[in-house]
């Protein structure tokens, strides 16, 4: 079994509702995620996954977050944007992406886990379970 581990960034604002403290108001972070998938084979050239397509699935993902405040899209209108959403979300369309991918499904290339940080100290991540 190989394990990959790619990392993407984004910036973006955000604000806490329900919250009482500093985070309840509109305040920004560089987002650094970690997404982590396994496969079990290798392709003819000894990849599992091209990092190229791993690279792009995660700028598809983080794309529509990117310089924009999270409070006000609406994949955070039911929930909050925290790095524990963010992950859940992430990780969720991360499977579905490689899920949809022949040459991840021929190795069977799943989603393992991914983690956000929200700062250099401070990270959440979630490990659910993959689409199949």
């Amino acid at each position: 079994m190989y394990e990959l581990r790619v990392q993407g960034r984004f910036s973006a604002a955000h604000k806490l509702r329900g919250y009482e403290g500093d985070c309840a108001r509109l305040h920004g972070h560089s987002w650094r995620l970690e997404f982590a998938l396994r496969a079990e084979g290798l392709d003819a050239t000894g990849m599992a996954v091209d990092f190229k397509e791993i690279k792009q699935i995660i700028r598809d993902i983080t794309g529509v977050w990117d310089h924009r405040n999270l409070s006000e899209l609406e994949d955070f209108k039911e929930m909050n944007p925290t790095a524990e959403n963010i992950a859940r979300l992430a990780f969720e369309r991360f499977s579905q992406a490689l899920s949809a991918r022949a040459a991840c499904a021929s190795r069977a290339a799943h989603a393992v886990r991914v983690t956000v940080w929200e700062s250099e100290n401070c990270s959440a991540s979630y490990s659910g379970a993959a689409c199949a």
